[in-house]
């Protein structure tokens, strides 16, 4: 029986080591550099109960509105209330550096978050992105639909160590000007560069068949809602500035600080869909990010301010009270900074 026992424990171990291949991170050391590490093929998953909710997890990834989008046939999977995609936001099916890359995501929960003021877990994260990004509706936690982003994201981080501090997540900060943004410059950035793939009138293009789009919309009835991170300035801004046009990587940037700041209120200025009961999000207030556009703020600061800047003294001010309070992780996520290291 023991020697059983050690066989098979022998060949669990050799398995997993299999399937970390080279990414796996060196004994005593959990930091995980994305931008170099080589995602999985979702191409080498096996049909087996596991790989079967990994495919349909990849499946919901990268083609939502055609499976769980305003317009699918069965109306009880309508989930998502825009006709977007998650790699519309998460590039590549979550896999690029510095867009919002899930690799190691299923390592990183349960966590706390200001938004809720509550430890959240991975599915309540991939619901925050149903609620707001996709504007629509929670998934049920039961869910073939949950259980497949959640196997998708599992497969995704193979190889990441548990709680491994991850290079290439999130968004890569800006060096935002020192004053506030400009949407009229940014109008004019707009329609040089970003117009060519999500239309003049930012609506976006629609795929070819079925649903959805090849470029998404930035803004209108069919984009993310005002409470999606996308809608908070430095975030668009970072975010654009590192991966667009598509196909940008991130150490070769098309636009520069200043008009990734500029678009980027463009964007923001524009209509789109309203989450009802935004005042209840970061409860511990000076948790809320600086450039939240919606109230209330713990600080004098108008909402105009707070929406397109300038981030400096707001910035400034959350310092001095959290400091005074005590308060931890006050004003972040923060993707502006006046400091010359932009990563995060």
């Amino acid at each position: 029986m023991k020697l059983s026992w050690l066989f098979l424990l022998a060949a669990m171990l050799c398995t997993t080591a299999s399937i970390g291949g080279l990414n796996r991170a060196t004994a005593g050391n959990s930091d995980i550099d994305l931008t170099q590490w080589t995602p999985p093929d979702i191409t080498t998953v096996a049909d087996d109960p596991f790989g079967t909710l990994v495919k349909y997890g990849h499946a919901l990834f990268t083609d939502t509105a055609n499976e769980i989008g305003p317009m699918v046939s069965d109306t009880a999977r309508r989930f998502a209330g825009a006709n977007l995609a998650c790699q519309n936001c998460h590039l590549q099916g979550g896999t690029q550096p510095y867009a919002m890359a899930l690799i190691g995501v299923w390592g990183q929960f349960p966590r706390y978050r200001a938004r809720e003021g509550a430890v959240d877990t991975l599915e309540d994260r991939i619901n925050g992105c149903m609620e707001r990004s996709l504007n629509g509706r929670a998934l049920p936690l039961e869910s073939r639909e949950m259980r497949a982003f959640s196997a998708y994201m599992r497969w995704l981080s193979t190889g990441v160590p548990v709680g491994a501090k991850l290079k290439g997540a999130g968004t890569l900060r800006i060096k935002e000007p020192a004053r506030a943004a400009d949407a009229g410059r940014g109008a004019e950035v707009f329609s040089q560069i970003c117009a060519a793939c999500h239309g003049a009138d930012g609506l976006g293009q629609r795929a070819q068949t079925g649903a959805g789009y090849q470029f998404p919309p930035l803004w209108g009835p069919d984009s993310y809602n005002n409470g999606a991170g996308m809608g908070r300035l430095l975030t668009a801004a970072a975010y654009a500035m590192h991966n667009m046009p598509i196909g940008t990587a991130f150490n070769a940037p098309v636009l520069t600080d200043e008009q990734a700041y500029d678009v980027a209120a463009y964007i923001i200025s524009q209509k789109r869909p309203e989450k009802a009961n935004l005042e209840k999000d970061f409860p511990v207030r000076l948790q809320k990010p600086i450039d939240t556009p919606y109230g209330p703020y713990v600080d004098d600061f108008s909402q105009e301010q707070h929406k397109y800047g300038p981030f400096g003294p707001i910035r400034a001010k959350v310092e001095e009270l959290a400091a005074a309070s005590h308060t931890a992780n006050a004003g972040e996520p923060d993707n502006g900074s006046d400091a010359s290291e932009r990563g995060r």
